[in-house]
């Protein structure tokens, strides 16, 4: 349970960093913001998925 419990926060921590340097580059490209709206959503869920997970795991172990 604990390498489940790791795994998923370093997954959670690469999504962050990944999503910490695409949003701005996204947002400052030309028509960043109309192609990649749908990738960008994606992440994002994708992303406060792995946040409850975390939170589920969390509550789990402790």
């Amino acid at each position: 349970m604990t390498r489940a419990f790791q795994l998923v926060i370093f997954v959670l921590i690469g999504t962050s960093l990944i999503l910490l340097i695409s949003v701005p580059v996204i947002f400052a490209s030309p028509e960043g913001w109309s192609n990649k709206k749908n990738v960008l959503f994606s992440a994002t869920a994708f992303w406060i998925g792995l946040l409850f997970l975390v939170a589920i795991f969390n509550s789990l172990i402790s």
